[in-house]
């Protein structure tokens, strides 16, 4: 969950550490730090709490110079964010660690070394690193020799990077459960928890595989596995330009990323429904021979992509008429599931690094699945590398925290899996049409939604002085409320709980009061009638209602009672469609509430730790 970046060059380094760390610092801002070496062999290390900027203040003014370097920005585990927890750290001044992931031994590894005399000056499972390496670098004859040595004491998740003052002219890479790639440049090769942070010096990389131990060297290379031997990595070009990551003119990445979804979505369906039907490969060469026997769908995921599976399941059971479960990846992997014969695993991740997500995949191969599939946004991460069938979101670049693009886009392809099941199994050609006309019709009608964002910006007014908010649907709406309550809470500190609308007079409504919003999604959909009685239900008891619904379901604004009307969508995409408002509400709710939208306090935006 933190961002690492490291290089090796001819040419000065510390402008292209730090801005590297700026591309990732979504990753992470609680502190940030950085380990130059000059060509002597002489380290300078600074750091600094908070963001990048911070750091790269203190950077200008002592200016440090060297061609070799680490850095990394931040997303506190062990130990609170402070300057003396942050990254690199060091053992005497001869070796410097960055480390993303978590060491489950820290404990008896920082008691042994301890006793041997080793002095810790952070309270980080990190520093561990560091200083066993320094403890064995007297066995081991080079610096990549003593890394590997020293990773198979280590029990947990890392990507590393080492580099030591004897030996500036290189850095040693280790990965075990959380990801790192290497750039190649022409001179120089440098090293990255993502490739965005490179983009601007190179274009081609190699991700290194589970186990991996490389020394990178300005001009070589060189890859051992987790057995210690020799391997190569395929390296490719990346298609993302450096641009890609920007703002664009906008005043957040939430915002530009929520006008980036038309445009989203006609990149993830484009090539994969033609004439009507979903195209043989849309998700996976073989993909639709597979699901002709699928019986039950297990989709696995986390916060906003559980949302999304959340709506899914309704699609499924209800047009391909096969059960489908939803499960939380956390829990998933930790309790004896049932597996149903003939299953398919979705697993859903933007990242494809989800720890917990990638984990249940794991899992689920060694439990008897038919096959698995993944819906994920990165094409080099773990999630697609790892499964059987693939099926790329083609998002683009999601840098807020609060996802937004991701979620629907997750969407349009439940909705188009949800087809292909049916084209597969010859099932329900009525849906396969509609739903085929539907997700064509959807970019078009995302952009009609977005006028809707000034009578949502002069709303939000109304939640400067709020403390909590309740979020109403039912049906496929209810997840969608689910993640309207998710994004307010996020970003704007907000506490936001949604509720299945019927499941009011169950508890929630004690809750009910003037200082009570009550924000409710409201298609014209078969449960609108039972909607507008639980909506009477809590006007009657004196909350503030607002309520985003179809143009066709004649609602009127009252007292209490502030309405905006969407225009009328088909309902397989009313869920797609409907979180718009919801998550502009929350971008300006959290303007009003002065809060930093695309760097929420606490979050981060790939959680590749448990």
């Amino acid at each position: 969950m933190c961002g690492i970046v490291g290089a090796v060059a001819e040419r000065p380094i510390t402008e292209i550490l730090i801005e590297g760390l700026k591309r990732l610092e979504y990753r992470g801002y609680d502190s940030a730090g950085l380990a130059v070496l000059n060509r002597e062999g002489k380290t300078t290390c600074i750091k600094r709490q908070g963001k990048v900027d911070l750091l790269a203040q203190a950077v200008d003014k002592h200016a440090p110079n060297g061609t070799t370097g680490i850095a990394h920005t931040r997303w506190a585990t062990h130990g609170a964010p402070s300057e003396r927890n942050a990254h690199p750290h060091q053992s005497g001044s001869r070796f410097s660690v960055v480390h993303n992931g978590i060491i489950e031994n820290h404990q008896g590894l920082r008691e042994s070394l301890i006793a041997e005399g080793y002095t810790f000056n952070s309270d980080t499972d990190t520093e561990v690193i560091v200083h066993l390496i320094h403890k064995l670098s007297t066995d081991y004859k080079d610096l990549r020799s003593t890394v590997f040595a020293a990773t198979k004491q280590l029990v947990g998740a890392y990507g590393m990077v080492v580099s030591d003052s004897q030996s500036p002219n290189e850095l040693v890479v280790a990965r075990s459960g959380s990801p790192l790639v290497i750039g190649y440049g022409l001179g120089e090769h440098f090293v990255a928890s993502d490739q965005l942070a490179l983009l601007p010096v190179t274009r081609r990389f190699a991700v290194l595989e589970e186990g991996d131990v490389a020394q990178i060297t300005r001009d070589a290379v060189s890859i051992i596995d987790a057995l210690g031997e020799p391997v190569r990595r395929a390296i490719e070009e990346s298609d993302i330009t450096a641009e890609a990551s920007g703002k664009a003119g906008y005043k957040h990445y939430m915002l530009k990323e929520i006008f980036e979804q038309p445009e989203a979505i006609r990149r993830t369906l484009q090539d994969r429904i033609i004439d009507g039907n979903v195209a043989d490969d849309a998700f996976g060469n073989g993909s639709l021979e597979l699901f002709k026997d699928i019986k039950h769908v297990q989709i696995v995921a986390c916060g906003t992509s559980y949302n999304a599976g959340m709506v899914a399941r309704y699609w499924i059971e209800q047009t391909v008429g096969i059960s489908c479960s939803v499960e939380i990846a956390s829990e998933f992997r930790y309790r004896e599931s049932f597996v149903h014969k003939d299953s398919l695993l979705v697993t859903l991740s933007q990242s494809g690094e989800t720890a917990d997500t990638l984990a249940a995949l794991r899992l689920a191969k060694s439990l008897g699945y038919s096959t698995s599939l993944t819906i994920c946004n990165v094409e080099t991460s773990s999630l697609v590398r790892e499964s059987d069938l693939v099926y790329l979101m083609k998002a683009g670049p999601e840098i807020g925290v609060a996802s937004t693009k991701a979620f629907t886009v997750q969407l349009a392809a439940m909705l188009l899996l949800s087809k292909a099941l049916c084209e597969a199994k010859n099932i329900n050609q009525e849906f396969c049409e509609e739903a085929g006309q539907a997700l064509n019709a959807l970019p078009a009608q995302m952009e009609r939604a977005f006028s809707l964002e000034q009578p949502i910006k002069a709303l939000a007014e109304q939640f400067a002085d709020k403390q909590h908010a309740l979020f109403l649907g039912r049906g496929d709406q209810y997840p969608v409320a689910m993640e309207g309550a998710l994004k307010l809470k996020e970003i704007s500190y907000i506490h936001a709980e949604a509720y299945a609308a019927g499941e009011l007079k169950h508890g929630p409504l004690a809750l009910i009061d003037a200082d009570m919003p009550v924000v409710v999604v409201a298609p014209d959909n078969v449960l609108l009638d039972k909607l507008k009685s639980n909506i009477e239900e809590v006007r009657a008891r004196g909350s503030v209602m607002y309520v985003f619904a179809d143009s066709d379901d004649h609602f009127e604004s009252a007292p209490g009672l502030d309405v905006v009307n969407m225009a009328h969508a088909n309902h397989l995409i009313a869920p797609i469609l409907f979180i718009i408002p919801l998550q502009f509400l929350s971008y300006y709710v959290a303007l009003v509430k002065g809060t930093d939208v695309d760097q929420p306090r606490n979050l981060a935006k790939s959680v590749t730790v448990e």
